[in-house]
């Protein structure tokens, strides 16, 4: 039972990570915008996608070492 709770929490948190790093690179609004001799760039918050992707790798982690096959050593 507990290993199914965690399974999904994992893939909750990943997906939840997912969603956010997407959300902060390419929906949402820049942070900032950078005007030089070439044009004018958009960057996107950098922090809420680092963010995002930290959520989506630590919901894999614990997704993946719930699945694990348990060994016993008796």
């Amino acid at each position: 039972m507990l290993r199914a709770i965690a399974i999904i929490l994992g893939i909750v948190i990943a997906a939840v990570g997912g969603v956010i790093a997407y959300r902060a690179y390419f929906l949402e609004p820049a942070t900032a915008v950078i005007i030089s001799e070439r044009g004018v760039r958009e960057l996107p918050n950098t922090y809420r996608t680092i963010e995002g992707l930290l959520l989506l790798a630590l919901g894999a982690v614990i997704a993946f070492f719930a699945a694990r096959p348990r060994r016993y050593n008796s």
